[in-house]
């Protein structure tokens, strides 16, 4: 598969020579290759990432010198010992001078701990490709074909710096817009949830025979499709070629979530989208590394990360199908010290073949956050909009 995007095209790293094997490894084009040449590739675009950071951040220096002293580096995976997402909330850790620093972006909603994510240009664009290259691995990237989205994510305001409302965004990129309704509307002093005009938006969408793209919080969708039954309203058959691209999870409404394949049926029965058109998505603003679901629905690891998960009592590595603490790891961040991120989410790892995709990459699972934390997330502050809706 091959696209004319932009968002394709090279990206150099901040240093040629520092980081040659990093800029290797990201120009990598199948974003599912795996075998020893990768693996000796990752090893030592790693390498290199650890030692930019231990030049340019105090904090990571410590941190590397702390688990040489008590014994444990020898036992992490890359040298990298992981940082807690959290530590991302209450800190910052820049690699970088304050005037190199492209975007900033933040995790959650307009109350609450926040994790602050500063981003230099190689950065955020190294991570924009990877998205690129894995919609171009599925032919999601159509140039020549408008399409109209359907965004159940923050509508754009001044100084909204939300992690997903940055990425819902990008990805109208990769299809040219005929129409944008957002569902999370901007009412001048906040966001409001209006899923009036999200029934509306779906059924004029159908009747205009362009593909639909629907991305966002599943939450949202779910609430969408509960309103359009509530009303009476018979199925809708979204044009072919539709697509729908979730992400953000269920944080803060755990309890009316539905499993993933209730929610691809619902949307089958009343949207008309084949089961193989809807897929989930895994990300963070600490980790940017982009997990897609195969056409199985699994999440596998790209080329340009490994995933492990930790046990929650030990934090020693997990083997497969034991669930503990998701950790991924890559080495494309140079402006904050998070190559190595310990997720707050609980999740179980399976090799790629019991896959059956043809993917050989590991795939995992998300069970759920860990602990009782009533952190806000950009999940959860979305779930609050959504109050009364029921």
């Amino acid at each position: 598969m091959t696209s004319s995007n932009p968002h394709l095209a090279p990206v150099d790293v901040p240093d040629a020579a520092a980081l040659a094997r990093l800029q290797q490894l990201c120009d990598l084009t199948d974003p599912y290759a795996s075998g020893p040449a990768q693996e000796e590739l990752f090893v030592a675009a790693m390498a290199e990432t650890n030692a930019w950071h231990r030049r340019r951040s105090p904090f990571f220096r410590d941190l590397q010198d702390a688990a040489r002293r008590d014994g444990t580096l020898a036992d992490t995976p890359y040298q990298a010992p992981p940082v807690h997402a959290n530590f991302f909330k209450r800190h910052t850790a820049l690699s970088i001078p304050e005037d190199q620093v492209h975007l900033h972006l933040t995790s959650s909603g307009t109350t609450g701990q926040k994790s602050q994510m500063f981003f230099d240009a190689w950065t955020i664009r190294a991570a924009q490709r990877m998205v690129a290259r894995i919609f171009d691995h599925h032919g999601w990237i159509t140039p020549d074909q408008p399409v109209n989205y359907l965004l159940y994510s923050y509508e754009p305001a001044p100084d909204l710096k939300l992690g997903t409302s940055f990425t819902d965004n990008y990805l109208c990129d990769f299809a040219p817009a005929r129409q944008v309704a957002y569902a999370l509307r901007n009412t001048g002093n906040g966001h409001e949830f209006d899923v009036f005009g999200a029934v509306a938006a779906l059924q004029r969408y159908a009747e205009e025979g362009l593909p639909v793209r629907i991305l966002g919080f599943p939450a949202f969708l779910w609430f969408t499709l509960e309103r359009i039954r509530a009303m009476g309203l018979p199925p809708l058959t979204l044009p072919e070629g539709s697509l729908i691209i979730l992400g953000g999870g269920w944080k803060g409404y755990a309890d009316r979530r539905i499993g993933k394949h209730e929610l691809y049926g619902r949307v089958t029965e009343q949207l008309g989208l084949p089961d193989d058109r809807i897929r989930d998505t895994f990300g963070s603003v600490e980790h940017c590394v982009p997990y897609v679901e195969c056409a199985r629905h699994r999440l596998h690891a790209p080329v340009w990360s490994r995933v492990f998960v930790r046990s929650t009592r030990t934090l020693a590595p997990l083997p497969y199908g034991e669930p503990g603490y998701l950790h991924l790891v890559s080495p494309y961040i140079t402006s904050v010290p998070a190559q190595s991120v310990l997720m707050g989410d609980l999740a179980s790892l399976h090799p790629g073949e019991e896959c059956g995709c043809g993917l050989a990459t590991p795939w995992f699972t998300v069970h759920g956050r860990a602990g009782v934390s009533r952190n806000r997330s950009c999940a959860v502050a979305a779930a609050e909009l959504m109050k009364g809706l029921s």
